[in-house]
């Protein structure tokens, strides 16, 4: 999103909003407080295409009945390092977050934990969820499928999802390395993101009906992979092996068979499949030489020399750079979520949003 917009507002009152845009959904304070969470962390790095625009999408869904709004979400310890989470049916946001809580609480005990998640929902930004065992001082790991979007490498027509995969890591005295990817080559939100502001799509990232690379938003019926027409073959690997993570351990159908996300069906549930693991850093190598390790390449990274003036950076570097501008001059939104907002606030009677003077 272009950071050039005037209509800004503080990260509080975009809280509070959500907030109470979801309470009047129907969620509960479990689930409206975890999608709030995750969509302004996600705003806040400058991820607006699964934080702020997510919003109207979510209450479509508890509205329709996809979602459930008071969950009864269960947790089974299956071994001392694994478990798994029936999320039944609830917002995909409470689920991830309960299921890290889970992982980060086995690996405290025994140095690492992985939780599968079935019976879930779309998530946002899966680097909220590795983001949560970094905070804590544990590495983190996370995988979800989604409706097929895009297409197999030399393919014709969608197969796998966007299926994203996040990393986070720990790093004394900053903030975490943080890498949040899909394995697609832009996710399918930022082509409706790009298409709302009418912006056109960079090459190689997506195709048309017939298959052909297209820049267009409004033509575009497919995602590439991660690679490209040339190289996809790398970013449909990565997208099988989130499915096997994902949908497989979960129990859960593999995501070509599931409803698409943005409907016409908003009351039948989806059975999307989570995956998060956590590491504790110190449960491994003899004396924790993880930190000094971790510090020694991050330094060695960021000193290489850059082209074209170019500065190397580490990931999640811009996103917390980022984080730090929206804290300080707000966080913008685009005349499409301003309106999509707009309408929110009045069909729901919730106080709208004031941009920042």
């Amino acid at each position: 999103m272009s950071e050039t917009t005037d209509f800004r507002v503080e990260r509080e009152a975009l809280e509070r909003f959500m907030k109470a845009v979801l309470g009047r959904a129907g969620a509960d304070e479990a689930s409206a407080s975890a999608a709030t969470r995750a969509l302004v962390t996600a705003s806040r790095m400058g991820t607006d295409s699964h934080g702020l625009r997510l919003l109207p999408h979510y209450v479509q869904a508890l509205q329709g009945g996809r979602l459930k709004g008071v969950p009864r979400m269960r947790f089974e310890r299956r071994l001392p390092a694994t478990g798994y989470l029936d999320a039944d049916d609830g917002l995909g946001h409470l689920a991830a977050y309960s299921a890290m809580e889970h992982a980060v609480e086995m690996a405290e005990q025994v140095g690492m934990g992985a939780v599968a998640v079935g019976n879930a929902s779309h998530f946002g930004a899966a680097g909220c969820y590795a983001l949560a065992a970094a905070e804590r001082g544990l590495i983190g790991l996370v995988t979800c499928n989604s409706d097929p979007f895009v297409l197999p490498h030399q393919g014709s027509r969608p197969f796998h999802g966007t299926n994203p995969i996040a990393f986070a890591a720990p790093v004394a005295g900053e903030q975490p390395y943080l890498l949040d990817m899909a394995t697609s080559a832009i996710p399918w939100n930022r082509v409706q993101q790009y298409g709302a502001i009418g912006r056109e799509l960079p090459d190689q990232v997506a195709a048309d009906a017939g298959g052909r690379v297209t820049r267009t938003p409004g033509e575009v019926a497919a995602l590439l992979p991660l690679g490209g027409s040339e190289f996809g073959f790398k970013g449909a690997g990565l997208g099988g092996m989130v499915e096997v993570l994902s949908s497989m351990l979960a129990g859960m159908q593999h995501g070509y068979r599931l409803l698409p996300m943005g409907g016409p069906d908003m009351a039948s549930p989806r059975g999307i499949a989570h995956f998060v693991m956590a590491l504790r850093p110190d449960a491994f190598a003899p004396g924790d030489p993880f930190p000094a390790c971790l510090r020694r390449y991050l330094d060695d990274l960021r000193a290489q020399p850059g082209r074209n003036g170019g500065e190397v950076l580490v990931p999640g570097d811009r996103e917390w750079a980022c984080q730090a501008q929206r804290d300080a001059r707000g966080i913008p939104l685009d005349s499409a979520n301003q309106a999509a907002y707009a309408e929110l606030a009045e069909r729901l009677d919730v106080p709208p949003l004031r941009p920042l003077s």
